[in-house]
């Protein structure tokens, strides 16, 4: 069973703006990047489970040159909403990490 955690050496979560939220994953090589970026546990679907995300508006960026991928995804509310509990986003890559990719 392999999961994120074990595939990137690095993987974090800002704010993109008031209204939408991004994870960069950094994969610890090119053969785990090209093994599993365009992996469909990592789709839209997973990010609206996650966190209530509109599938349509989830975007995925790779980036081959640095072994990196970008997702994005429209937030819910606005940044700074009375909803809001991580108004900078940095915490949300926590519930990437156990993501099995198998």
């Amino acid at each position: 069973m392999t999961t994120v955690k074990d595939v990137c050496r690095h993987v974090r979560s800002k704010n993109a703006g008031p209204y939408w939220v991004t994870f960069d994953l950094f994969f610890d090589g090119p053969e785990s990047f090209e093994k599993h970026h365009a992996n469909p546990a990592l789709g839209p679907q997973l990010f609206q489970r996650l966190f209530g995300a509109d599938p349509a508006l989830v975007r995925h960026y790779p980036v081959a040159d640095l072994n990196v991928v970008k997702i994005s995804y429209a937030r819910t509310s606005p940044q700074g909403g009375v909803v809001e509990r991580d108004m900078h986003c940095g915490q949300q890559f926590v519930r990437l990490l156990d993501v099995r990719l198998d």
